[in-house]
């Protein structure tokens, strides 16, 4: 019997714990918590006074703080986030499509890819008619203009689309291909990593675009990023600072080989191949050349920007879907507030570059701004 009394005290014990350690967490922070991925809205603290007790905005603001702050709540979305995905295939993350073997894709790859996002090629030809004057004005004044069409995880991985997406639709007409055919017409200096990564697929020793990330691989940023330097010295007649890399470490994916799997906030980290992680080494020579370079991108250039590549170059702007500035121009952190055509006078190189599903906004705005604006 008082085995019996001792086991029931110990039960009651251990669920009036379970049930307060929330509580005990929250107020104690007694164990440290992995922060959820992506971007979360979290409410500042209430603060009571007299006038916000009585008018009732401090009991709304305290429920609402607590919803969100309660303790462990970080590890019990990753348990709920884990069992929608492992038994019912659900992915809790805006747009994310899980495609065969557990493949992540974001949905607009897929529409991009079957050219459900078309702009029509009445509105393309328009586009890249307004990007070959901006091309023939900066050339006018020794400044170059380059398009550069970034891979895209849709047209490189088709074949691990969801099995409802494979057999509802077929492929259309894209932006990208009637894009190619367009800007090849008008001779408009154009870089297609799309097409490239496409037809190199296969046949590169390590991979170029990971299972659960959405953006190109490191190891496949690390050849754009070379090739983009090459591009750049024929383009402006100048030698360069190159990278070299004779070290590449093979580990699990992470940063973004892995950004949509965090974004997903699971408890498990997902298993996959191994990614490839050279470790570049900047080469530099008397005589060389860096040149300065607006860069006005998706995403797609982080990884770029962070990888070094801005250390080749010399007055170097990244518009950041034409809404961020980075690094900030004497603490300006919107285009907006830039004076736009100092900015492009003020550089030798214009970029505009974006992935299969934001080519429809290329530019996000710039390239009005250029017509009003004209620099």
């Amino acid at each position: 019997m008082e085995i019996e009394n001792n086991l029931r005290r110990i039960l009651w014990l251990g669920l009036i714990s379970l049930l307060f350690a929330p509580l005990i967490q929250q107020v104690t922070g007694f164990k440290k918590l992995v922060p959820l991925s992506g971007v979360i809205n979290e409410p500042n603290k209430p603060w009571l006074t007299f006038n916000t007790w009585l008018s009732g905005e401090f009991q709304q603001q305290a429920e609402i703080y607590t919803k969100v702050k309660f303790g462990f709540r970080s590890t019990f979305i990753r348990i709920n986030n884990q069992i929608d995905f492992s038994f019912f295939r659900k992915a809790r993350a805006n747009s994310v499509v899980i495609g065969k073997e557990n493949y992540l894709f974001e949905e607009n790859y897929i529409k991009a890819y079957y050219g459900q996002d078309f702009l029509g090629e009445d509105s393309i030809r328009s586009l890249m008619s307004s990007l070959r004057e901006i091309q023939e004005s900066l050339e006018s004044r020794n400044k170059s203009f380059l398009l550069i069409f970034a891979a895209g995880k849709g047209s490189f991985f088709p074949e691990y689309f969801p099995k409802d997406w494979l057999d509802s639709n077929r492929v259309g007409t894209t932006n990208h291909k009637t894009m190619v055919k367009i800007a090849q017409e008008m001779n408009l200096n154009l870089i297609d990593f799309n097409t490239y990564f496409k037809e190199t697929k296969g046949q590169t020793p390590y991979p170029l675009y990971p299972q659960y990330g959405i953006h190109w691989s490191h190891y496949g940023v690390c050849l754009v990023i070379d090739s983009l330097i090459k591009q750049l010295e024929y383009m402006r007649g100048i030698d360069m600072p190159r990278f070299s890399w004779s070290e590449i470490r093979l580990e699990q994916p992470h940063d973004y080989d892995y950004d949509i799997g965090d974004g997903l906030n699971l408890l498990f980290r997902l298993p996959s191949y191994t990614m490839a992680y050279p470790k570049l080494k900047l080469e530099e020579k008397s005589g060389q050349t860096k040149p300065s370079l607006l860069m006005v991108a998706d995403s797609y250039y982080w990884d770029m920007y962070e990888s070094g590549f801005r250390d080749v170059l010399g007055n170097n702007h990244f518009w950041f879907y034409n809404r961020e500035v980075f690094p900030k121009d004497n603490g300006i952190s919107s285009p907006v507030d830039l004076d736009f055509k100092k900015a492009v006078n003020d550089h030798d190189i214009i970029i505009l570059m974006a992935t299969e599903a934001t080519l429809g906004q290329i530019g996000w705005g710039w390239i009005d701004r250029w017509k009003k604006e004209h620099p």
